[in-house]
């Protein structure tokens, strides 16, 4: 399989353009690049969590969506950049500790919509949450 990426793509340029932002201050760290998925993953740990000690739902849902819309985005065409219409999640199993991993493939490529499905899982491997995304896709506008 051919890699589905349209723009240059490393774990080095996603850490840095999320620097200052959500995904760093989660803790959210990105893992891998494959030819058609992205994968990482999210501290369980005090400020990601919620009172009952484990981790809030949102915050997958901020994995997910970050890991899904930096694969839409980075497989856009030229000229093109992905922005959220919609986003769900089913939580399967509470973690109370160490990491929530997340990969992110596509579902759905199209020229003006993405679709994404982010399967996230603990420490042990079991399913903690699922997740789908979906994207539109959008001329990027001058200097942005």
């Amino acid at each position: 399989m051919a890699p589905i990426w349209t723009k240059e793509i490393s774990i080095e340029i996603l850490t840095k353009t999320h620097i200052d932002t959500a995904v760093a201050t989660l803790g959210i760290e990105f893992l891998e690049i494959g030819d058609d998925f992205i994968r990482g993953r999210v501290p369980v740990r005090k400020g990601t969590v919620q009172p009952f000690g484990i981790l809030h739902g949102g915050v997958s849902v901020v994995l997910a969506e970050t890991l899904g819309s930096c694969g839409a985005h980075y497989s856009a065409a030229e000229g093109r950049r992905a922005v959220g219409l919609d986003i769900n999640a089913n939580h399967l199993r509470p973690t109370s500790s160490g990491w929530v991993t997340g990969i992110a493939r596509p579902v759905h490529r199209g020229r003006t919509t993405q679709v994404w499905q982010i399967d996230m899982t603990n420490d042990e491997g079991k399913p903690t949450c699922v997740s789908r995304i979906t994207m539109a896709v959008v001329a990027e506008k001058a200097g942005s």
